[in-house]
């Protein structure tokens, strides 16, 4: 078995806020012997209004963000999958909301660009990713210590297509930042659909509670295994949550309920 953990922030306007953060909290992940991390969405910059992390964005392999990301796996020897950052595109009024992944050793691995982008209009409550972002084309694996891992970003949540493209997984990663409203309504039915239907475990990393620019996000970072039994889940605030992946459990489900083989399309 091995260990996974997810971190939830209520992250600031502020990048250096932050980034120190998110330091004292992987040190509390590391601590539980993780071998994977996983940050929230928006974990480096939560804005004041929507362009704030458009200033910030950063090439790849260049910045900041992920200095930082690159040094904290090296220095904790886990797998840190870095929620989303800004990273710049050919849109200079865009950005691409990206998941980077470090391997133990610090070393860039992987990456998603978030393909679904969230809008969402209700009395007073209205957002639209599209504005600011560069929606990402592209499916997200990778192999890691515990298994290969699938990508998604919070609002991909809603796309099962997306998760059957990536084939069989071990584990499904979800940095999010859901909205109290959509969060309450559909958050923990959405994750523990994901993971009886692909029969694996889901991890998610959430922002949770309310941030300067007035948003409330819904919280409730936790990690859900293949038969769909939420293991462990922490409603609001920061912190961290962590849990065991347990290929033996996985392959069980798979073999007594082969839902996996039986598909026809």
């Amino acid at each position: 078995m091995n260990t996974v953990a997810a971190i939830q922030m209520i992250s600031s306007p502020s990048v250096g806020e932050n980034l120190a953060t998110a330091r004292r909290l992987i040190a509390q992940a590391a601590a539980t012997g993780a071998k994977l991390v996983l940050l929230p969405e928006y974990w480096a910059i939560m804005g004041l209004s929507d362009g704030d992390k458009v200033a910030v964005a950063e090439p790849l392999g260049k910045g900041p963000i992920q200095d930082f990301m690159s040094e904290m796996a090296r220095h904790h020897s886990i797998w840190l999958l870095g929620g989303t950052l800004p990273l710049a595109s050919d849109d200079p009024a865009r950005v691409v909301n990206t998941t980077l992944v470090y391997d133990d050793e610090g070393r860039h691995v992987g990456r998603y660009d978030k393909i679904h982008l969230f809008g969402f209009s209700k009395g007073t409550e209205s957002y639209d990713e599209a504005r600011t972002i560069v929606p990402g084309r592209n499916v997200g694996t990778v192999e890691t210590p515990v298994g290969k891992v699938g990508m998604s970003v919070c609002y991909d949540l809603r796309f099962p297509e997306l998760f059957r493209a990536m084939g069989p997984v071990s584990l499904i990663v979800v940095p999010a930042a859901f909205t109290y409203t959509t969060g309450q309504a559909h958050w923990e039915i959405l994750l523990r659909a994901r993971a009886i239907e692909n029969q694996c475990y889901v991890l998610a990393a959430a922002q949770g509670g309310i941030h300067q620019n007035g948003r409330r996000t819904w919280g409730h970072s936790m990690l859900v295994d293949p038969w769909g039994a939420v293991k462990t889940v922490l409603a609001e605030g920061e912190g961290v949550v962590h849990g065991e992946v347990d290929a033996l459990f996985m392959d069980s489900v798979r073999e007594s309920l082969p839902a996996l083989k039986h598909r026809t399309m």
